[in-house]
């Protein structure tokens, strides 16, 4: 394994256990939303899956830029 794979994926699994301590306490912070307004819980929930696949969109797109290919 070269350096730059075991950064991709030290950094891929640094993301995936903050996504998933956020995700284990997801029901909690929606339901504490959801006492301010449904819709607030919704938005919430919503975010945090396209919070999830933007952070790997956004890491691909900056690999693929830095590494001169289009």
């Amino acid at each position: 394994m070269d350096r730059d794979t075991r950064n991709a994926a030290i950094a891929a699994g640094i993301i995936l256990v903050g996504f998933g301590i956020v995700a284990f306490y997801m029901p909690t912070l929606m339901l504490a939303a959801g006492e301010a307004s449904p819709i607030i819980g919704g938005i919430l929930a919503v975010a945090f899956v396209l919070a999830f696949f933007g952070v790997f969109w956004l890491r691909g797109r900056s690999k693929r830029n830095g590494n001169g290919e289009e």
